[in-house]
């Protein structure tokens, strides 16, 4: 499913009938006030970027959110995963550099010698492949915007770097992405 302003909007209007709190509030009478009833705030991307160029994307590593706009202005909205750790974490800019559908994967250095377990290599398309269905190489060695085939870990401290999205949010950003894009994960 995607996540659109829209929609959002929409469940903002439906809470009240939901939940049985109000959605929208008055402080003080000075008018209404709106409450973020989805516990995150969405970023602009003119607080981060000089233009939309051929889309950007801005991953809130915090709020465990990607919102994606492309060249026309349209915004979308995805859960993600994030880093485990904040020494894990990387943010700052950067951008797409190559996209793959069915990727392969092998662990990074420091992933293997984290997890001397683990195999050091999953062909594309594997079920227990943790890049899932597509992904979005970034000019950082190692870090990839991708989907995943464990939803569990969707909303929560769970990768090794990357930002991890369902595979169907994936596929769908993947589609409206194309190479340049400009990246910032904060």
């Amino acid at each position: 499913m995607r996540f659109s302003r829209r929609l959002f909007v929409a469940g903002a209007l439906a809470a009240p009938f939901l939940t049985g709190r109000a959605a929208f509030a008055t402080e003080d009478n000075q008018g209404p006030v709106r409450n973020n009833i989805s516990a995150f705030r969405t970023h602009e991307w003119q607080d981060h970027f000089d233009s939309l160029g051929v889309g950007v994307i801005i991953s809130d590593t915090t709020a465990k959110v990607l919102q994606h706009w492309t060249s026309d202005g349209q915004m979308f909205l995805y859960p993600t995963s994030v880093p485990l750790s904040d020494e894990l974490t990387r943010r700052g800019y950067t951008e797409v550099v190559e996209k793959r559908e069915n990727p392969s994967w092998a662990p990074t250095p420091s992933m293997r010698e984290r997890n001397p377990e683990w195999p050091a290599f999953v062909p594309g398309g594997d079920p227990t492949n943790p890049l899932g269905t597509r992904a979005l190489y970034l000019s950082w060695q190692y870090y990839r915007i991708h989907g995943t085939h464990d939803t569990r870990k969707i909303g929560r401290r769970s990768s090794n770097g990357c930002i991890g999205l369902y595979n169907e949010h994936i596929e769908e950003v993947f589609d409206r992405t194309p190479v340049g894009t400009k990246v910032k994960l904060i």
